[in-house]
């Protein structure tokens, strides 16, 4: 299981204490792209003419080394030729307040155009080539990945859990339309991806196709839905879990293409009417569910010495239930079931000291 404090494969950092503040407020923008950057060409537009009329009210302290005269395009030909640094030295200040204007008025001006331009720069382009490198290099190494579409609370614990079980935290690809969900994905050491997980543009970044299993758990009945058609429609093989709240939603699900549909408010309801029943058999089935319990539930393919054993016969575990050419076998048949090459076997193992199963 990957530790806190260390840097991982994903160029990602992970958290290193529960007490690391970043920063506090994350606001999603409410100007598009297009906007900002109309409002910054503005702002330049404007700063330029501020450098113009400075100059134009104190003329009498530039001299054009050309005709001796400084007309209105000369004041707009030195501001523009002073904002960029060229300076051809063909029109100069040479009065005491003309160069205290340029030293301390024109030229924070000219550094903060720069910065515009720069941050202009770095965010539409730079910025750009940048992500579209790492998204390249990063789909190269994707293969056998979870996806997780949504990263609320049943989606990070789901997510922890994936890694308590072996799984790599860099082969976690986390998608959901929250920045902030995003940030925190990312300081745990998971690829995430800021977008909406309906959008088939989306899920192919995220490589759906080659993913090991894509877990659905957006919060919403439909959007899950949707996210379960969209994932079906790109990769026939890849395994899809759905969280699923109502239960009339729960077929819906399945025949949008879910294999295995986890409705959290029905779990959740028989744990709390075994609790009103019994003071142990709760918190058993919860430390049964969690990695990090005495006891964990493993599904495996029968072992070689299982194999002509029966289900009660096998010492490796208790076998509760068995999957062979397509039939359930129940618990109640553990004495009469002969274990074939290809079972699977669905068997409560103690755990290790370190939450991983006893795996033969």
């Amino acid at each position: 299981m990957p530790k806190l404090g260390e840097r991982n494969g994903s160029e990602t950092w992970r958290i290193k204490s529960p007490l690391r503040r970043g920063r506090i407020l994350h606001v999603r923008s409410r100007m598009s792209a297009e906007k900002t950057l109309g409002l910054r060409v503005g702002l330049v537009f404007g700063l330029i003419s501020l450098v113009i009329a400075v100059f134009w009210f104190d003329r009498d302290g530039l001299k054009d080394q050309i005709d001796g005269h400084v007309s209105f395009p000369d004041i707009l030909y030195f501001a523009m030729i002073t904002v960029t640094t060229v300076g051809y030295g063909d029109i100069v200040p040479v009065s005491q307040t003309a160069r205290l204007i340029d030293a301390f008025a024109v030229t924070p001006i000219r550094i903060f155009i720069w910065f515009i331009f720069l941050g202009t720069a770095y965010e539409f382009v730079v910025q750009r080539i940048i992500e579209d490198f790492r998204m390249s290099r990063i789909q190269k190494q994707l293969q056998g990945h979870i996806v997780l579409c949504g990263f609320g609370h049943s989606g990070f614990i789901a997510a922890q859990e994936t890694i308590a079980k072996g799984h790599p935290g860099e082969r976690i690809v986390v998608i959901d339309q929250s920045e902030e969900r995003i940030r925190l994905a990312a300081e745990a050491g998971f690829i995430g991806l800021l977008g909406d997980a309906t959008s088939e543009d989306m899920l192919t970044r995220a490589c759906v196709g080659s993913a090991k299993a894509v877990i659905v758990s957006s919060g919403r009945d439909d959007t899950s839905i949707l996210v379960i058609l969209t994932v079906r429609h790109l990769s026939a093989g890849t395994k899809i879990v759905g969280s699923i709240k109502q239960e009339e939603n729960i077929k819906l699900a399945k025949l949008s293409g879910a294999d295995l549909v986890v409705s959290p408010p029905k779990i959740g309801g028989y744990l709390m009417a075994d609790a009103v029943e019994t003071d142990h058999a709760t918190p058993f089935l919860c430390d049964l569910m969690s990695v990090g319990g005495q006891m964990v539930l493993t599904e495996r393919p029968a072992a070689r010495d299982e194999i002509g054993k029966t289900m009660a016969e096998t010492t490796a575990g208790v076998v509760v239930q068995i999957h062979s050419n397509g039939r359930t076998i129940p618990f109640t048949d553990r004495h009469r079931h002969i274990i074939q090459p290809g079972d699977l076997l669905l068997l409560i193992s103690p755990a290790h000291g370190d939450g991983a199963p006893n795996r033969r």
